[in-house]
């Protein structure tokens, strides 16, 4: 994986996963692999920042967000 994920690399990934596993329950509970990658997207916007190292995800929203790059054929994360 690329060192720099851009924001809205970050938002295309928890958009896929959002549409490949919709929202659940009365909560609108996001599937386990957009809410791993929600979480570091709602800290970069409250902290201004338009791009995250890699090394920041944890494991799971690593794995969520290489899953996306394999099943869309983006590529490099910051291909932006």
């Amino acid at each position: 994986m690329d060192t720099v994920i851009p924001i809205t690399r970050l938002e295309e990934a928890i958009n896929y996963w959002r549409n490949r596993s919709p929202a659940t329950g009365e909560e609108s509970r996001l599937c386990p692999e957009a809410a791993a990658l929600a979480a570091p997207y709602a800290l970069m916007i409250m902290a201004g920042r338009r791009e995250l190292p890699a090394a920041e995800l944890n494991a799971i929203a690593r794995g969520a967000f290489e899953a996306w790059q394999a099943a869309s054929g983006s590529g490099a994360a910051n291909a932006d």
